[in-house]
């Protein structure tokens, strides 16, 4: 039993130095990867591609807003006929809202996923030579990590590597 103790006791001595001698860098992936120029060229074909379902569905929107607010101001002088018609148009307008946003919705994640996907050896590369130029251990992504010195967060040095 004591032999036990002793032998803990030594490995947790040997692996104190161990660990202060570890070197961790910090990035915040998303942050550079989306700050990236590939990511604004991404972001702008994406603007130009979807500007007319976005369109669409803000007109659809709104031509909602304003069923419902004809419903509200004039329902109460409508007979139950034309109020409960009236409903009906709001409700499907609001169907037709709904699915040409989760429509529009899927599709940009769709691409963004896609970009991700396609850009993920470029930042593994890049994330690869921060490990080896600034002499680290381990890098580990912002979101793991509670506090980081200013001099340990290489999210800058990052994109400049995917910028180049």
């Amino acid at each position: 039993m004591f032999r036990n103790i002793l032998l803990i006791v030594a490995v947790m001595a040997l692996a104190v130095p161990a660990a202060a001698e570890t070197r961790v860098g910090v990035v915040d992936l998303r942050q550079a990867l989306f700050s990236s120029d590939n990511a604004k060229s991404f972001s702008e074909v994406m603007q130009k591609d979807f500007a007319g379902d976005e369109e669409k569905v803000r007109e659809t929107q709104e031509e909602a807003r304003k069923l419902k607010e004809r419903l509200e101001k004039d329902g109460a002088m409508m007979n139950e006929s034309e109020r409960n018609q009236l409903a009906g148009e709001f409700q499907e307008k609001v169907k037709e809202f709904n699915f040409l946003k989760q429509r529009l919705d899927s599709t940009v994640n769709k691409r963004k996923q896609a970009f991700l996907e396609e850009a993920r050896p470029e930042v593994d590369a890049a994330v690869k030579e921060l490990l080896e130029e600034n002499d680290l251990d381990l890098i580990l992504p912002s979101e793991a990590v509670v506090y980081v010195k200013p001099e340990m967060n290489l999210t800058a040095q990052l994109l400049e590597k995917l910028n180049r």
